[in-house]
């Protein structure tokens, strides 16, 4: 019987098939073929190794990327582009560990990253400055759900849920020598209580702050 004709297409959807499986840890060539039906040597017509396979993985996960309406401020439109990035990673099994670092000009990456420049440009930045701006907010938000996926402590990694290790946190904060550590001790709630939407939503107003600056006028 003959193999089943492959297409990048299929190829990108089976491995993000196998992504969601077994992670990114899990994802090999061979199991991606073996996901489509066909022997490993033939994904090499398409994806020369597994780094190229990544290139076509991290733009098929950007598949489901909305675009936000073009209402308000570009502050508003900015703040929602970081909201519904984060929202697209999270919503995939090791997302930001796939696309963290990499430009890959497929389609759909191509497509919004089209989208961003033309609304800041059109906002007042320069282009190098646009073109910045597109660079630090993926920069962030990739960075903020790597960390927001990773195990606190290895509490967590046993099996502790988030809040819980945080709490332990805090309290061996609390429990410090204040002669010694007078911030860790005063700063503890504010160290530890925040959920992670609140800390992302900080840090993402803090970068729309920072890019204002540069606005004429």
């Amino acid at each position: 019987m003959a193999e089943p004709t492959l297409t990048r297409q299929s190829l990108a959807a089976a491995a993000l098939h196998v992504l969601e499986r077994d992670g990114l840890a899990g994802l090999s060539m061979r199991k991606v073929a073996a996901e489509v039906g066909v022997k490993a040597a033939s994904l090499y017509w398409h994806v020369r190794n597994k780094e190229e396979l990544l290139d076509l993985l991290t733009d098929a996960l950007l598949a489901d990327a909305e675009l936000p309406p073009r209402e308000g401020t570009w502050r508003d439109q900015f703040l929602e582009y970081g909201r519904a990035y984060r929202a697209l990673l999270l919503a995939k099994r090791d997302a930001a560990k796939v696309v963290a670092g990499r430009l890959t000009p497929g389609p759909h990456i191509l497509a919004v990253l089209e989208d961003q420049l033309d609304r800041l440009r059109e906002a007042g930045f320069a282009d190098a400055d646009a073109a910045m701006a597109s660079y630090l907010l993926s920069a962030y938000v990739q960075g903020f759900v790597l960390q927001e996926q990773s195990p606190l402590s290895a509490a967590e990694a046993a099996g502790a849920s988030r809040g819980e290790v945080a709490r332990a946190a805090g309290d061996s904060f609390r429990a410090l020598p204040p002669a010694t550590y007078p911030n860790l001790v005063a700063l503890a709630d504010d160290l530890t209580d925040p959920d992670m939407d609140t800390r992302f939503e900080f840090g993402l107003q803090r970068l729309a702050d920072g890019l204002a600056a540069l606005l004429p006028g």
